[in-house]
């Protein structure tokens, strides 16, 4: 038996909301330029972190204009965020226990305007950004 486990693969970190539309039918619009270094796809599940209230949620991406900087919330999920709020994205993956530990997963570091300032392989811990 082949042990799979649940592991964080990249996010995009303290992105700002740039927009929240209540009547689009659901998802989260990212920038497809912050897409590609986070390693997530159009269409994957991602879990959103609102770290102004502590709300958490998931939802699926859609692709944004590259280098817009926008971060949408869209449909439901647009109740639980304000634009201006800052959030971090977190893609997932399934890995064997052996992938797991040598995987490394893409951390983007963002400024207020949601332009990639590093990108990074490994957690910063004790480091406020």
């Amino acid at each position: 038996m082949t042990l799979m486990l649940n592991m964080f693969k990249g996010k995009i970190h303290r992105a700002t909301i740039t927009e929240a539309n209540l009547n689009y039918v659901g998802s989260i619009t990212i920038d497809k330029e912050l897409m590609e270094r986070a390693n997530i796809i159009a269409g994957e599940r991602v879990q959103i972190v609102n770290n102004n209230n502590g709300n958490r949620l998931e939802t699926y991406v859609i692709e944004g204009e590259r280098n817009s900087g926008i971060i949408c919330l869209n449909g439901a999920a647009a109740r639980l965020v304000q634009p201006g709020d800052t959030c971090i994205i977190i893609a997932y993956c399934w890995l064997s226990e052996e992938e797991a530990k040598t995987y490394k997963p893409n951390i983007v570091f963002v400024d207020e305007q949601n332009k990639p300032v590093e990108v990074s392989h490994e957690e910063v811990h004790g480091d406020i950004r």
